[in-house]
């Protein structure tokens, strides 16, 4: 094949994914499940259309998207809604994210792997990807109780999850022999992590605030908009802190300080389409199925234990809040997708039980390429089931008649 240069790499994907999204909508799955299918398949594991020189370059189209994805889902997080709904999505996120972690590392170590690996490996099952989620609600509209517990959720997990890895890796470095270190400073160091990344997207969400004064034009807003979220993003990763989580802030901020959040929302909703398709064609073209058949019995534990753990904890911390029977039922299981946090924190796992990098890394991707595919499809039938999908709430309705 001849040499394509970055911009028909690019149309390529575009075009791909555009048509394998209104596929897969043919069978009633999400477009986020078509973008990964098409990437999967363009990708350098199967047909190498796009080789893997190109999809490393595109790393940065991940960035953006989940900056703007975090930013989003902080545009939700109002005072107005916590004062209504108290501590429930803290508690739910604690319950969900810890009891899959401790689900993995207590049936690991039970069946007679080694402790440090179990523990690390354990600790990487409490994230969740909020991508997959928030595009499926965007696409169906979705709107009520578990779609309003489910954004919030996905949000705070990522922290519990930054934290409950700090402490995991402190624990299996101190097993293993790790790196050398002190387990204070290994434990300090994510709270470290999320306090600079809430300061960062604390300040740029007051500074986003200044500009909208004087520039009203969506075009203009449009600009402050991307200028801002990079701004957000890119502080955090020179402070080594979390970029979703300055992101989330930044929205978070906004929309508590000034009532245009809402318009500055839309205007982010309509030009991030195309980033959106193509961070879901890269992720996909980033998966190796090929790793599949040497996972083994880890990672089967790893994928079963991880989502057994996410429905039982959602399920459990929802009642202990006495949150409505919808959000018992139907919340645990759209929290299934894992991907760029988990992803991200492999890399750190890695220098605490070095000898078993690859093994670590073989059984996140293989987890995140599962999840991924699947979890889309599980979101949007868990949010039909709760009643919350518009188009197909008609279609139950009329069938019922």
């Amino acid at each position: 094949m001849p040499q394509l240069n970055t911009l028909l790499y690019l149309a390529i994907l575009l075009i791909a994914g555009l048509l394998c999204g209104r596929l897969v909508k043919q069978v009633k799955l999400p477009n986020v499940t078509g973008y990964l299918i098409a990437g999967l398949v363009l990708g350098p594991h199967v047909l190498n259309i796009i080789p893997i020189r190109i999809v490393d370059n595109f790393e940065v189209i991940s960035q953006i998207a989940l900056s703007f994805i975090a930013f989003t889902i902080g545009c939700d997080f109002k005072i107005s809604y916590f004062k209504r709904v108290g501590a429930t999505p803290i508690v739910i996120a604690v319950f969900e994210a810890m009891l899959a972690v401790f689900l993995v590392q207590g049936i690991l170590i039970a069946v007679g792997f080694d402790p440090a690996f179990s523990i690390v490996l354990g600790s990487i099952a409490a994230a969740t990807a909020p991508a997959a989620t928030v595009m499926v609600i965007k696409q169906y509209n979705a709107r009520g109780p578990v779609t309003e517990m489910l954004l919030s959720v996905v949000a705070i997990d990522d922290a519990v999850a930054i934290i409950a890895f700090g402490f995991s890796v402190a624990i299996a470095g101190a097993l293993g022999g790790g790196t050398g270190g002190s387990v204070i400073l290994s434990i300090l160091l994510p709270i470290k992590e999320i306090f600079l990344a809430l300061l960062v997207g604390a300040l740029v969400g007051i500074l986003f605030k200044i500009p909208l004064k004087y520039f009203k034009k969506s075009g203009n807003r449009i600009i402050i908009l991307a200028g801002m979220v990079f701004l957000s993003s890119g502080l955090a990763e020179v402070l080594n802190a979390s970029q979703l989580l300055a992101c989330m802030m930044t929205g978070c901020v906004l929309c508590n300080i000034t009532e245009e959040s809402a318009s500055i929302a839309q205007l982010s909703d309509f030009i991030t389409p195309p980033i959106f398709l193509l961070f879901f064609a890269v992720s996909g073209a980033n998966l190796d199925i090929s790793i599949i058949p040497s996972i083994g019995v880890v990672g089967i534990l790893y994928v079963t234990f991880r989502v057994i753990g996410k429905i039982a904890g959602a399920s459990l911390g929802a009642k202990i809040m006495k949150a409505p029977e919808v959000i018992c039922k139907y919340l645990g299981p759209a929290l299934i997708p894992q991907a760029g946090v988990a992803i991200g924190l492999v890399t750190v796992a890695t220098t605490v039980v070095p000898q078993l990098a690859s093994e670590i890394r073989a059984v996140i991707l293989c987890a995140t390429m599962i999840y991924e595919i699947v979890g889309p499809a599980i979101s949007k039938a868990m949010l039909v089931k709760a009643g919350e999908i518009p188009e197909e709430k008609k279609v139950l309705t009329k069938k019922k008649r």
